[in-house]
């Protein structure tokens, strides 16, 4: 059986090491050598050198783990234990020299994460969790916000890649959300987001048409904060990155409420 509080201490070693190495690649970073993967979704020579890294190294630490990882075509295929990595997560901030962008590390057993470990590479934020033991960022322990009240509430939308599939979606949460809440922010690193979310410095977080390296590490990190991630039907299938709801728990019901309004309003159409 593995040491989770050692272990994690590695892995925030391996995270700071890649952080390291996005942030000396933005000093020279040469847009021409860019490629879209899909319609306006992008990577570069420094996702793959940032994967490269983390996987080396991740591989050193734990060799019968697995891997899925977002450069990668790796998928969950029931080992006993399996990294989800993103190695630069807000690719499209990064290409732009605009915060957040960060490096996502988690680990999972056939059953549930156990680790996440996510470095916000602008800020150097380093936050991190593993099963039961808490939330930190850079050594001190996070919780959730205590707002109860919509009005009062600031919250974080994700508007994904694939604009064909969530499009309709998204003007309806935007629509449902925009001036009955106290305010909304579109930042574009899923990751980072959800620590966002478990250090207080927002409510919530929803965002559809995911993968699962995205939500792997920032869920646990906002769960050990005290907060709630489900899916839109308040489910555990947020795993697979598809559809998530993060919050502080007090502001779940709300978020979980104002979703379904849209997907009646979009199933009416």
């Amino acid at each position: 059986m593995i040491e989770l509080d050692n272990l994690t201490e590695s892995v925030k070693y391996v995270a700071l090491d890649a952080g390291r190495f996005l942030r000396d690649k933005r000093k020279s970073f040469q847009k021409n050598l860019v490629r879209e993967k899909r319609s306006h979704d992008y990577v570069s020579y420094v996702d793959k050198g940032s994967e490269q890294l983390i996987v080396e190294r991740l591989s050193e630490l734990l060799p019968e783990a697995g891997f899925i990882a977002e450069e990668g075509d790796g998928e969950f295929k029931g080992e006993s234990y399996c990294w989800l990595v993103d190695p630069l997560d807000g690719t499209t901030n990064f290409i732009h020299d605009n915060a957040p962008y960060c490096v996502s590390i988690a680990l999972r057993n056939t059953k549930e994460m156990l680790m996440g470990v996510v470095y916000e590479v602008v800020h150097d934020e380093l936050f991190w969790a593993y099963k039961g033991n808490g939330a930190y960022l850079n050594g001190e322990q996070i919780h959730v916000s205590d707002v109860s009240d919509p009005d009062k509430a600031f919250f974080e939308l994700g508007l994904p890649y694939d604009a064909r599939t969530y499009k309709p979606m998204a003007i309806k949460v935007i629509d449902e959300l925009y001036g009955n809440v106290g305010g909304l922010r579109i930042l574009g690193a899923c990751a980072a987001e959800l620590c966002y979310v478990a250090c207080g410095r927002f409510e919530g977080r929803v965002e559809g048409v995911l993968g699962p390296w995205d939500v792997a590490a920032g869920s646990l990190i906002l769960s050990e904060a005290g907060g709630m991630v489900t899916d839109f039907e308040g489910t555990d299938s947020f795993y697979s990155g598809k559809e998530l709801v993060g919050s502080n728990c007090k502001m779940h019901d709300f978020l979980l409420k104002s979703i379904k309004k849209c997907i009646d309003k979009r199933n009416n159409m």
